[in-house]
């Protein structure tokens, strides 16, 4: 019995197959792995640190997009919010190419009431065009006091200049990119469609008014802001001149975009509300003729915008401008209107503006027919915010 017990022991073990001997994993070979994976995560955090330094503001505007709460405000919310936001600062990286691009898109659809899908208050932006400082600032400064909400300010000077504004001033932080501009060029032009275009961007802004350095408000914020809201066209100073300045400007060939008799003539300085301000900003037909053959002495900023939106949308003009000017002291062939200064001011002339004219308002005779008047040296700036209170109504 024992010697069965023995053999069927013996069986169990010849049964059982050896066991392989273990394999050990070359120490070199694994020194040399684990040096090519050191080098790889190595590889990929330079790459992703290049990465954000390239496209840091990139991933800084994306990151609340990509990082949502759990909980808090509906994501609708946040979305439409991040549309209609308008830029915190007027400067920015843009060419104008891409500007003008950006600033050419409109909402078409329309909420059920008709109007925006949000609670939208329209603004008038207010857009200078200067060569460097603001010295009648103070002034508008006491016109914009207590409408915030109501107005934004875009300003455009000579590429060098920097503003120094103090950070309680309306115009902190409102100067846009800009380039050279000269007198009589169609540089001229292109700084108004920047400005244009700038002033786009933010979609509450609804009418949009060009001043210049030297201009003054004649009325306080809340009239003005009315007789842009309440009036029926926008105000472009568009006429047919046959003279020499007039039709004798026109190079034939401007045809077939611009016929002769489509020509016209008008001051540069305009009122227009937010689909004809995107029409000039998005226009490609005109802008290249007047770009060519607009040359002095044709002066484009007399005749691009006052010639486009006359073929355009010659209804919704009220063929006259909102800023007074005086060409009487230079005489018939003067190139640039009279400058007023410290002595020219009084009650009674500045009254004469507000009141002496005669025009219409929506179809309606009106002696109120200029908001804004130049051109004003910088000292009439004193005798100017004496008479504000009283005479034009703010201050």
């Amino acid at each position: 019995m024992q010697a069965r017990v023995v053999e069927s022991m013996e069986d169990a073990k010849q049964a059982v197959p050896p066991a392989e001997p273990r394999r050990v994993f070359p120490a070199g070979m694994l020194r040399l792995s684990l040096g090519f994976l050191l080098l790889g995560v190595g590889v990929g955090l330079s790459a992703f640190g290049l990465f954000l330094a390239r496209h840091s503001e990139a991933v800084a505007a994306a990151a609340p997009a990509l990082f949502r709460p759990c909980v808090g405000a509906p994501e609708e919310e946040e979305a439409l919010e991040r549309w209609i936001r308008p830029p915190a600062r007027a400067r920015h990286a843009m060419a104008d190419e891409e500007l003008l691009w950006l600033a050419s898109f409109a909402p078409r659809a329309r909420g059920r009431s008709g109007g925006y899908p949000f609670r939208r208050v329209p603004k008038v932006a207010f857009m200078f065009l200067a060569h460097g400082p603001l010295p009648l600032a103070p002034l508008w400064e006491r016109f914009f006091r207590g409408n915030e909400g109501r107005y934004s300010i875009y300003v455009h000077t000579m590429p060098l200049y920097r503003a120094n504004f103090t950070s309680d001033s309306v115009f902190y932080q409102r100067q846009i990119p800009s380039k050279n501009v000269e007198w009589g060029q169609m540089t001229m032009c292109d700084a108004e469609r920047r400005l244009l275009a700038n002033a786009l961007l933010d979609i509450s802004n609804e009418w949009f008014v060009l001043v210049s350095e030297s201009c003054i408000p004649l009325f306080d914020f809340n009239t003005t802001y009315q007789y842009f809201q309440n009036s029926s066209q926008s105000f472009v100073m568009s006429i047919d001149d046959p003279g020499r300045d007039g039709r004798g400007r026109y190079n034939l060939n401007m045809a077939p975009e611009v016929e002769l008799e489509q020509w016209r003539k008008g001051w540069q300085w305009f009122q227009v509300d937010r689909e004809l301000a995107v029409a000039i900003v998005r226009d490609t037909v005109y802008y290249p003729k007047f770009k060519e053959f607009c040359r002095p002495g044709c002066y484009a900023d007399e005749h691009y915008i006052q010639t486009m939106l006359t073929i355009e949308a010659t209804h919704r003009l009220a063929n006259r401008t909102v800023t007074w000017v005086d060409w009487s002291r230079g005489g018939p062939n003067a190139a640039h209107p009279a400058t007023f200064g410290r002595g020219d001011i009084t009650e009674e002339f500045l009254k004469g503006i507000r009141e002496g004219g005669a025009c219409m308002y929506n179809d309606q005779n009106s002696t109120m027919c200029f908001l804004f008047a130049r051109k004003f040296a910088p000292s009439a700036l004193e005798p100017l915010l004496e008479l504000a209170p009283t005479v034009l109504g703010f201050g």
